[in-house]
């Protein structure tokens, strides 16, 4: 009862305002759009419109609304992989700034409760999002090249840190930076290291330099490694 109490505190000011929602077309936002927007709206008095599509029309509309300037929805639920667009664009409020004030933010919110805040954290630091869905990627590798001796020595040099499997944005980053830019060649052969997305891909554009190919940072032999990412859970596997 206390937190449905600090809600209706809190919207005091607020009633019959509404809020415009966008979320990708899957079972939890569903819930949210049917039936957690109706029981916001009996306790607080502000009504939620939750628009539910498919996520290629999500990204469309967060794409012209960040470049237009235009206000088409006050909140969008995406994926945490938009988090570098954000970053780079600062087209979005953090979620961080809006748990500055402490009059809106629930006193029982724990951070520690939600799966994934790493993923939903900025390069700077900032907490962009809470995180709200989860799926599991793939992150396609070379291990003998993460494994050499001389680039492992290079990288720990230039980064301060290890050659491994990223565990956070930064490291992404850095990774591929450092096989693109400073190894540039091994055994004779250019190299790249990035992600498997289109260079106009809203995903992962913490990257400032075009993507290419997945196949020129792992070809799937049985000397190579594939690693896998939950948001629980790391585990490497063989490529297979």
């Amino acid at each position: 009862m206390a937190e449905m109490e600090f809600f209706i505190r809190a919207a005091a000011g607020l009633r019959e305002r509404r809020i415009f929602v966008m979320s990708e077309a899957i079972r939890t936002h569903e819930y949210e759009a049917r039936v957690l927007a109706r029981a916001f709206f009996e306790i607080t008095g502000i009504e939620v419109i939750q628009d539910v599509v498919h996520e290629g029309e999500l990204i469309n509309r967060l794409q012209l609304q960040r470049r237009s300037g235009r206000n088409f929805y006050d909140a969008y639920i995406n994926d945490s992989d938009l988090i570098g667009t954000h970053f780079r664009y600062g087209g979005v409020v953090p979620i961080d700034a809006l748990m500055a004030d402490e009059a809106t933010t629930l006193p029982t919110l724990d951070l520690d409760d939600f799966i994934g805040t790493d993923f939903t954290t900025g390069p700077d630091g900032t907490l962009y999002q809470l995180p709200d869905q989860q799926f599991a990627s793939l992150y396609w590798f070379r291990q003998d090249w993460f494994r050499r001796e001389d680039l492992r020595a290079r990288f720990r040099e230039r980064y301060g840190y290890e050659l491994d499997v990223p565990v956070n944005w930064r490291a992404y980053e850095d990774i591929a930076a450092f096989f693109t830019e400073d190894v540039r060649e091994i055994d004779g052969v250019r190299v790249w290291g990035h992600m498997d997305y289109g260079a106009r891909d809203p995903s992962l554009q913490w990257l400032s330099w075009p993507p290419f190919p997945w196949t020129s940072i792992c070809r799937r032999t049985t000397e190579n490694g594939c690693f896998r990412h939950a948001p629980a859970k790391n585990e490497r596997t063989d490529c297979r």
